[in-house]
């Protein structure tokens, strides 16, 4: 199975997807680290990095589905080639995909969450609140099937629905 976990920055989406990862012992694969360690390796943050990213963890995605194991992909996927991506990858392989899009209801938890997040990804720089506005305002609708977590909720609730959800897919 492959499971997309998107959403904008600081939505929750990286928390929910080390979750699942560990609920269902299988990689994580984040496009934002592939991105940082780029930069870590002298590319250009001004080159086509963030594209490339999406490419690279595809190419470690379609690996690990080959071997047989699930995988999650963490990232934005904002634009619709991204998230075709994922569905060409999926029709590749012949590998079930599922899409969870990570949303926070609350503004006033969210922005406080986007504010004084740390997380460690050495190179990355974290986003403003006005950055993930301006996204928000150019994030295009979601047209394929889906489960919406809201992050406002409890995360053990989160990750119940999500299993839930994966399980039905797979029956």
């Amino acid at each position: 199975m492959l499971i997309v976990v998107a959403g904008l920055p600081g939505s929750g989406k990286s928390t929910m997807a080390g979750d699942l990862g560990r609920a269902l012992n299988c990689a994580v694969l984040g496009v934002d680290q592939a991105e940082a360690a780029m930069w870590r390796a002298g590319v250009s943050p001004s080159a086509p990095t963030h594209h490339a990213a999406y490419l690279v963890v595809g190419a470690l995605a379609d690996e690990q589905l080959a071997l047989g194991h699930d995988v999650i992909v963490d990232a934005v996927n904002g634009p619709e080639p991204a998230r075709a991506q994922w569905r060409d990858l999926a029709a590749q392989t012949g590998a079930e995909l599922r899409f969870i899009v990570v949303e926070c209801g609350d503004d006033r938890v969210y922005r406080d969450r986007v504010e004084h997040r740390t997380r460690s990804i050495e190179g990355l720089p974290e986003p403003t609140w006005e950055g993930v506005l301006r996204r928000r305002a150019d994030f295009p609708p979601w047209t394929d099937e889906r489960l919406t977590i809201d992050s406002a909720n409890s995360r053990e609730a989160n990750l119940q629905t999500a299993l839930e959800y994966l399980s039905a897919a797979r029956l």
